[in-house]
């Protein structure tokens, strides 16, 4: 009867610390922004002014020059291929500016849609603790090997937004980026409002926030490529079944159409 019961505490406390294991590494891949963004950013070709877009560069004190631009697909895709496919190593020694830019490559060349990899098989960056730590550090090497941003105009899904513009297809994008938050990953979102086009964007939906009490609109934590400064906010009412994107010097903020990209191939 003793041993019965010694082996019966032992499978109990075997599933104990298995769950708890599980439970820690569940916790430490939960999307956090001020480790898993990128500390540089993206910025629009154009001057916008209420939404309209203006044919003369940036140059505003409160709205500065920035020379990388076009990027936000790349960078909304290549944050969420590091949260799958790359790991950190603080105490490894930081490697040279080819050996780094082989391996962010390697990262950004892997399907964005495939399963996240075991931690012994992904791709190891010593030297820094973290995607935002190694970008800001590194920030040449990344933005000269993540991607160009013309690839991106010429995406086939992008055609959804002239033939997909239904409530309907938006409650069926609303459910998908729900479950996609319960599985624990990402979800890319190219926004816009097409045909006027005062947005065409891509940004990283990576969390909820808690709801108000009463409080009928659903709010989505997000990481902008544009603003690498703090988290942004979408948002969806069920009452009209539609989203809405946070407004910023670029867009007046208000009505978006999203649509996923980078879940299958060709999307």
């Amino acid at each position: 009867m003793f041993g019965s019961w010694g082996e019966l505490g032992g499978i109990w406390l075997g599933a104990l610390a298995a769950a708890a294991l599980l439970h820690s590494s569940t916790a430490a891949a939960e999307f956090r922004f001020d480790r898993d963004t990128f500390a540089f950013q993206n910025a629009t070709v154009l001057k916008y002014h209420d939404g309209i877009a203006l044919f003369r560069p940036k140059s505003e004190a409160s709205d500065p020059a920035n020379s990388y631009t076009r990027r936000c697909f790349v960078m909304t895709r290549t944050a969420m291929q590091f949260r799958k496919f790359a790991r950190f190593n603080p105490h490894g020694a930081a490697l040279n500016d080819q050996e780094l830019a082989q391996r962010i490559r390697a990262v950004a060349h892997r399907k964005p849609w495939l399963a996240a990899l075991p931690e012994n098989q992904r791709i190891v960056f010593p030297g820094y603790s973290n995607l935002r730590e190694i970008s800001k550090a590194r920030t040449q090497v990344f933005e000269n090997n993540i991607g160009s941003g013309f690839v991106s105009y010429f995406r086939p899904s992008n055609m959804r937004m002239v033939f997909l513009d239904s409530k309907g297809y938006q409650e069926k994008t609303h459910q998908n980026l729900d479950a996609a938050l319960a599985r624990g990953d990402t979800f890319v979102a190219f926004l816009t409002t097409y045909p006027k086009m005062s947005i065409n964007h891509a940004v990283l939906v990576y969390g909820r926030k808690k709801s108000r009490p009463g409080d009928e609109i659903e709010h989505y934590l997000v990481y902008d490529p544009n603003h690498a400064e703090a988290p942004r906010e979408l948002t969806w009412s069920a009452r009209e079944c539609a989203f809405a994107y946070q407004k910023d010097i670029d867009f007046i903020g208000g009505f978006v159409r999203v649509y996923q990209a980078y879940d299958k191939p060709l999307q």
